[in-house]
């Protein structure tokens, strides 16, 4: 029994320690858009789920017996979605701003009727399944969000949207949640943590795939390589002017215009000078 607890905990304590790595991981990206001083480009939908999914687990830990371990994660991460909520609406635009406050309304909303609905209508065990249940199926929905993203991987052939330390890491998460959730023999972070896994493991193959995505190489024709069609402009020029031939009209003795050929003219004067 003993040896069992010791390893339920040391699974539950680095799960603890993977997921505050993937709560981490969006620094990059809000660091980025406090040098730009926009949000332009980003959403921020990703963080208000993550903010009810941590709400929603920390109820549930707290009328579950034993689950001090989800308590300090989720309490991490839902102080670490806050915060990255707070510096998108610092930059966002107006309609990203109305977007986002809709989106948290529906959250105080949603928890709020949760909250009314367990602690008044259900007690002891039963709210903890209700609660449970609730929990597992938008982790359900949560771990099935990322089927988008494969989506468009295979569309586009690229993993550009995909990095694979983020894609290990939630994998390695869902494992040590798993194995947490079965030695506590706790169907509701086990369950939804096996199509986490799953998940994981399809979005690595997938980076695997398409890692190194073919480029199209375009081939510039060199100037030196196409002498011939280069046209010296002053010859071209020399060379049409020789051909024309200027025509200069005359006077006769009656007056009459008299057209001669400075070409036909040459011979004669040719002659002359031999003479």
């Amino acid at each position: 029994m003993a040896l069992h607890m010791t390893w339920m905990f040391a699974f539950g304590l680095l799960g603890n320690l993977i997921s505050c790595l993937v709560c981490l991981a969006p620094m990059p990206t809000f660091y980025q858009i406090c040098q730009k001083k926009t949000s332009e480009g980003f959403q921020s939908i990703p963080y208000v789920i993550a903010l009810f999914s941590a709400m929603l687990w920390l109820f549930y830990a707290i009328f579950n017996e034993d689950a001090i371990l989800l308590i300090t994660i989720n309490s991490f991460a839902f102080f670490m979605e806050f915060g990255y909520i707070a510096v998108y609406l610092f930059y966002a635009t107006k309609k990203d701003k109305l977007l986002t406050f809709k989106l948290l309304l529906f959250n105080i909303f949603g928890f709020g009727l949760i909250c009314v609905l367990t602690l008044f209508l259900t007690q002891g065990q039963k709210r903890v399944h209700v609660l449970g249940w609730i929990c597992m199926l938008f982790s359900l929905c949560v771990f099935v969000a990322p089927l988008f993203i494969v989506g468009k991987v295979i569309r586009t052939k690229s993993v550009e949207f995909m990095p694979f330390s983020l894609s290990f890491f939630l994998t390695l998460s869902a494992v040590m949640w798993f194995f947490y959730g079965y030695l506590k023999k706790d169907q509701f972070v086990a369950v939804p943590n096996i199509l986490g896994f799953l998940f994981g493991i399809i979005q690595m193959l997938l980076y695997v795939i398409y890692r190194n995505p073919k480029k199209t190489v375009v081939v510039e024709p060199k100037l030196q390589e196409l002498p011939e069609h280069i046209v010296d402009i002053k010859k071209l020029g020399a060379a049409i002017w020789s051909e024309i031939n200027v025509v200069v009209p005359q006077l006769n003795d009656c007056g009459k215009e008299i057209f001669e050929d400075p070409s036909a003219k040459e011979p004669a004067m040719n002659a002359t000078n031999k003479i």
